[in-house]
């Protein structure tokens, strides 16, 4: 069994080094990345506001668009609630601009190229020369905390799912300190 274990960490190095994702009630990850344009993000832009940081494995791919346009068809839902979301992904700006300017995508895409960030929030599928982040939501909420964590997403339903949550924590009135 040993055998098998060094094989694996000797193999799939990346397998080895996760962290776990932050569970909620903890406090988000801090990150700084860069957008499209070259403009440093920090997690504290968004204090005040909820944040939908969404990872997702490659930018134009068929479920990562779908998850994409889903998103950028409900804008006015989303703001309505006081959040906004941010797209992260191991592509670099360059495709993340293209990404956003061939589907209209109304919010900002994330470069972790390095995966760090991915790797802070139990993120990141990591196969040595094989890296991508995985499909893991997590919604913050203005104080910076985890409120939830969506490990299993459906591309297809995570919008709708995200805004049925996020007005369910505006009507019992949690994260609504500022």
């Amino acid at each position: 069994m040993r055998l098998i274990r060094c094989l694996i960490v000797a193999l799939f190095p990346g397998l080895a080094l996760g962290a776990a994702p932050p569970v909620p009630g903890a406090m988000a990850p801090d990150f700084v990345l860069r957008d499209g344009a070259g403009q440093e993000r920090r997690l504290a832009d968004w204090r005040g506001r909820w944040l939908v940081l969404y990872f997702y494995p490659r930018d134009d791919t068929p479920g990562c668009t779908t998850e994409a346009r889903n998103f950028r068809d409900s804008p006015e839902r989303f703001k309505a609630l006081r959040a906004e979301i941010v797209g992260v992904s191991l592509d670099d700006r360059a495709s993340h601009l293209a990404f956003a300017e061939k589907h209209r995508l109304p919010f900002l895409l994330l470069s972790d190229a390095g995966g760090e960030v991915a790797r802070r929030y139990g993120a990141l599928s990591d196969f040595g020369v094989i890296r991508f982040a995985k499909r893991h939501t997590f919604l913050i909420d203005p104080e910076g905390r985890v409120a939830k964590a969506y490990l299993k997403v459906d591309a297809a339903a995570h919008a709708a799912e995200l805004l049925a949550d996020l007005q369910g924590l505006a009507a019992s009135g949690e994260g609504a300190g500022r």
